[in-house]
């Protein structure tokens, strides 16, 4: 989980009141993170790294995973100490009891989304001091990430009922954000700089569904809110377009013609979570699975250069050996290039917790290493292909000791990277042509070329 904090505007006010702000969990979270800190610029509070002499804190939370919530109450309890005004938002917010039984002294708790409700508390503690002349925000909004990339959140919420997770509960069912409204934040983004639109939400190939596909309009063309159109449209923007969180459902299987034709990035983020149909039903994972080898190998067909990341869950209630073999035989045989792997834990209130007797942590932490050496010997394998090929490389920082940055086939902070060696300097945000010279099990080394 990241832990972000902000720099103060470089205009502000003198007399502005000053917000610390952390943010924590997924690129879900840092877009609400987003949308506040957008709020608070515009009404002219100035954004400042340390809790110490800031006016308030507030901590966008995770409640995801124990692990998460016990970091998010650790965040909250160090902001307490070092400030003692706190206001609490996010995930973990949708239990604020769980929070004001550790942390009775926090001013507000509020649940994910309510960004109206994390203003009023601000605005009770804090009143604002707006100089309209002095405090301005620009028209793409306060980004957490670099200039030259930004996630873009198409959706809230999910309609899946898998028996893991309770992001239905913090975050409600699926809501789809209308396709002309993601299109016009898109277009400033790009018209602010962005060179790569991450697209997040909690199912990206369901989108539209709650809306039944509503047309509206963006660039005088009506499109109607599907998966395969806003990915259409967002190529049109001229960035790359990079699809995060993607449900294995039979319509995606037409996005690669858009793959193909180099309208979005040739990478595919899949969360298949396993490979045993029995361990799959007892997670009621959505989409048909029986298939899914054959669908890699057809997408493979189509796109040659596609990558494919995913994550697995380990030690899932009543896994068996035999069930565990099955999921490394998958991904022997399908080769997927990115895995994140994580061990079974128990969320409150999740019905995978009762599904069946657990698996003993040794256990889980045994199949754990033997599923990320498998997986490190396939990622080496598919890297090396790449050695001698020109990549097209996004460079994210430049430092002494060269640059480094990334291929269309690496999401930022997840997947892999590349260390450029260049004759001229490179600028952070440049796209440049690499030529791969060497490759580990993560990560490639290259040369710029091209000038």
């Amino acid at each position: 989980m990241a832990h972000i904090a902000l720099e103060a505007a470089p205009h502000a006010h003198k007399d502005a009141p000053r917000i610390s702000f952390v943010s924590l969990g997924c690129p879900k979270a840092l877009v609400d993170s987003e949308r506040i800190v957008t709020r608070l610029r515009a009404e002219g509070y100035e954004l400042t790294r340390s809790h110490d002499g800031a006016d308030l804190v507030i901590v966008n939370t995770c409640g995801f995973l124990d692990s998460a919530k016990a970091e998010s109450l650790s965040a909250i309890g160090d902001a307490l100490a070092e400030n003692g005004k706190v206001v609490v938002t996010g995930c973990m917010g949708a239990e604020p009891e769980q929070i004001r039984a550790v942390h009775p002294g926090v001013l507000a708790v509020t649940g994910p989304q309510q960004y109206e409700s994390v203003l009023a508390a601000v605005h009770a503690a804090v009143p604002p001091r707006h100089d309209p002349f002095l405090d301005l925000v620009p028209e793409q909004g306060i980004k957490l990430t670099p200039r030259h990339y930004a996630y873009l959140k198409i959706s809230e919420g999910c309609n899946n009922r898998c028996t893991f997770c309770i992001i239905p509960k913090l975050r409600g069912d699926l809501v789809s954000r209308p396709l002309g409204e993601v299109m016009r934040e898109a277009e400033r983004l790009v018209k602010a700089g962005v060179k790569e639109l991450l697209v997040i939400s909690q199912d990206t190939s369901a989108y539209g569904v709650d809306i039944k596909y509503a047309p509206s309009l963006w660039r005088e063309k009506e499109r109607q809110a599907r998966f395969y159109d806003l990915a259409e449209a967002l190529g049109e923007l001229g960035a790359w377009v990079r699809l995060h969180y993607v449900y294995p459902y039979p319509h995606v299987d037409r996005v690669m013609e858009l793959m193909a034709a180099g309208t979005v990035l040739p990478y595919l983020d899949i969360p298949f979570q396993h490979a045993n149909p029995d361990v799959l039903r007892r997670m009621r994972r959505p989409a048909s699975q029986e298939k899914t080898l054959a669908r890699v190998q057809a997408w493979r067909a189509a796109v040659p250069d596609l990558t494919l990341r995913s994550t697995f869950i380990v030690g899932f209630p009543g896994e068996t050996e035999a069930e565990f073999e099955d999921l490394l035989g998958f991904l022997s045989e399908a080769e997927l290039d990115r895995v994140g792997c994580f061990k079974f834990e128990p969320v409150a209130g999740a019905p995978a917790n009762d599904i069946a007797p657990p698996v003993p942590e040794e256990v889980k932490a045994e199949r754990y290493d033997r599923l990320m050496r498998l997986q490190q010997t396939v990622s080496a394998r598919r890297l090396k292909r790449k050695v001698g090929t020109r990549q097209q490389v996004i460079i994210d920082s430049v430092t002494p000791a060269g640059a480094f940055g990334r291929t269309k086939g690496d999401a930022p902070e997840i997947d892999g990277r590349v260390r450029v060696a260049s004759r001229r300097p490179l600028r952070v945000g440049e796209i440049a042509t690499v030529k791969i010279e060497a490759a580990d099990a993560y990560d490639l080394v290259g040369t710029a070329v091209g000038f």
